[in-house]
């Protein structure tokens, strides 16, 4: 369970939101799809209330939800069409096979999920996601079933994806270095009960990331340090203290700015969130 928590999301930012099992990750996650309501405050995306989903948001949860009676072509192409009702069929054919390629998937284009691997599944619904080009993507520790080249591989055109479209990205991970690889800024979640966001780390590394020498950047092992210190240190010590109404905003290995990047409110009761812009 969560309270008293609030941030705001920047268009075209990527983020990626840290913390124990049992601190309302996933609630969070479902709050800004609209798949819950909160019990107290409000959730705006480009300054409209959001009341439930839409296709304005695409989502990947941990499984891969995807129809079982459809092919993958036909549980992508049902996603487009969905989502652009006016286009003609040779149009939503080219959606389904550019994203379907871009998870590697094109020879299993007509099987249906029952004749896929686990990870198989997950990368159809990350496509699927995708291929509706949303507003914001939400990203539910996506990558987890996936085998360590397929994973590195997504991560890699996702960074792409990101960089050449401003998409904007909301995603859970435990990886810490995933993190450090994706996003822009870091949340921090102190453990539950009462959670709450406890720091904003903003990842000072590079935005033309490369896996292989990531770990050369002068930054890297500042924040790599700082994030699981918390993770092993502070998040419990929080959780019993009072924390702070506003979550503080750090960089670790620079000073900090004196305009920190990132504004936030604490707001009264469980499941709160401010805007996302």
């Amino acid at each position: 369970m969560f309270e008293q928590l609030g941030f705001e999301v920047e268009a075209g930012e990527f983020v990626c939101l840290i913390g124990h099992s049992g601190c309302g990750k996933t609630t969070i996650l479902n709050v800004l799809a609209g798949l819950e309501r909160p019990s107290a405050g409000r959730v705006t995306l480009a300054g409209h209330a959001l009341t439930g989903p839409g296709l304005d948001r695409g989502v990947v949860f941990q499984g891969h939800a995807l129809l079982p009676w459809l092919s993958v072509r036909r549980n992508i192409a049902f996603a487009v069409r969905s989502r652009w009702p006016e286009w003609p069929a040779q149009r939503v054919e080219a959606q389904v096979r550019k994203y379907v390629s871009l998870v590697g998937l094109d020879a299993a284009l007509d099987k249906k999920p029952a004749a896929l691997s686990g990870g198989m599944k997950q990368r159809v619904g990350i496509a699927r996601a995708f291929a509706i080009e949303p507003q914001m993507l939400l990203l539910d520790e996506p990558f987890g079933a996936l085998d360590a080249l397929t994973r590195g591989t997504i991560q890699d055109e996702l960074l792409r994806i990101c960089a050449k479209t401003r998409q904007t990205v909301f995603m859970i991970t435990h990886d810490v270095d995933e993190a450090l690889l994706l996003a822009d800024k870091i949340l921090l979640m102190s453990n539950g009960p009462r959670a709450r966001i406890a720091e904003i780390v903003v990842n000072t590394l590079p935005r033309e990331r490369d896996r292989t020498t990531l770990h050369r950047e002068p930054h890297y092992y500042p924040l790599r340090n700082h994030l699981v210190d918390f993770l092993v240190k502070r998040a419990a010590t929080l959780s019993h203290g009072r924390a702070p109404a506003r979550p503080s905003v750090v960089t670790p290995g620079l000073q900090a700015p004196a305009q920190p990047p990132v504004l936030t409110a604490a707001l009264p009761g469980r499941g709160n969130l401010t805007r996302v812009v």
